[in-house]
């Protein structure tokens, strides 16, 4: 048989409308949101594959240079 714990969390109410919302966007029940994000927190980092090809090009520009000749960003909203 499978135990599953419970945790008491206390959460500010601006990001429990957060994760509320969140969790009704992906159409999950609460808790198991919430238990993916925490999986994916303490499992996660980047992969091997990932992290050996950022590192395989040594002559890649930086974000100024590739950004030069596009002049201004355009004004953005907040979300």
């Amino acid at each position: 048989m499978s135990y599953m714990a419970n945790i008491t969390v206390y959460l500010p109410d601006a990001i429990e409308k957060k994760v509320r919302k969140a969790a009704k966007a992906h159409r999950q029940p609460l808790s198991r949101w919430i238990a993916e994000q925490l999986l994916r927190s303490v499992e996660g980092g980047w992969s091997q594959g990932f992290l050996h090809a950022a590192g395989s090009i040594p002559d890649f520009p930086d974000a100024e240079s590739l950004r030069s000749g596009y002049g201004a960003d355009s004004p953005r909203e907040e979300l």
